[in-house]
């Protein structure tokens, strides 16, 4: 039997010393031997970076630097990476214990060049499913971290588009899935612990406009994404309005 596959794992993060830790641990605790992990921060003044140098000697690389947002970042990691499979866990998420030997055994007999790994996550008490296949070409894929992508996968079609600020992540899946025609595997189990308030739940509007942006950028029908851009708006409303109260208060 060959080596494991090799992991790369990435945290990008600023000022976000809170979860920092926990979201650590749960990388360096894994029971798992062939990854590494790379830290990215864009120069964060919380404490985060003394966080960073409590690990460091179990670290793979890390920086603390000015970026252009989170997905310049993950960018910046991603050229770092040196692993066959590349997992993302956010500064105030964490992997579930046995995650990285799941994945590793998801990938076995698996081509690097056609296939990206999407398990379940859990967003404070709700499971979010990783894959929906009635659901593809709507768009509907699980949070960022219950993902693992081959770096072929990173090379064959491009990384993060930094236009979007937002939902870059979502581009990426969407361009994979629906122009690439790259294939899922699809494991249900909890991969990773998703906590709410992230970036897209602050932004709700903007999120959905960027998730509209994407679709159309690859060709889905403009009545089928207007539709479902309109009755997200209505879903989502009281949401919206009390986004657009928090950032009133707050200028």
């Amino acid at each position: 039997m060959g080596q494991p596959l090799k992991i790369s794992i990435l945290t990008v993060c600023y000022n976000s010393a809170e979860f920092f830790e926990e979201a650590i641990e749960s990388v360096l605790s894994q029971d798992y031997d062939n990854f590494e992990y790379i830290i990215i921060d864009g120069g964060s003044t919380d404490g985060s970076v003394d966080i960073i140098r409590k690990y460091e000697d179990r670290l793979a690389y890390w920086v603390s630097e000015s970026d252009d947002g989170l997905y310049d970042a993950m960018n910046k990691g991603i050229e770092q990476a040196t692993g066959d499979i590349i997992g993302m866990i956010n500064s105030d998420d964490y992997y579930f214990p046995g995650t990285f030997k799941k994945v590793s055994d998801a990938f076995e007999g698996k081509n690097l060049e056609e296939n990206i790994f999407w398990g379940d996550i859990m967003h404070g008490d709700e499971r979010v499913l990783g894959w929906r296949d009635w659901n593809v070409k709507r768009g509907a894929f699980a949070p960022h971290p219950s993902m693992f992508c081959p770096k072929k996968i990173y090379d064959q079609i491009g990384m993060y588009d930094i236009r979007y600020k937002i939902l870059a992540d979502y581009d990426f899946m969407y361009r994979a899935v629906n122009q690439y025609h790259v294939k899922p595997i699809y494991l249900s189990e909890k991969i990773a612990f998703f906590r709410p308030g992230g970036l897209a739940s602050q932004n709700i509007l903007p999120s959905l406009k960027e998730e509209l942006t994407v679709k159309l950028s690859y060709g889905q029908s403009r009545l089928v994404a207007y539709t479902v851009f309109l009755l997200k708006i209505i879903k989502n409303s009281h949401k919206i309005i009390k986004n657009i109260v928090h950032n009133v208060v707050l200028m």
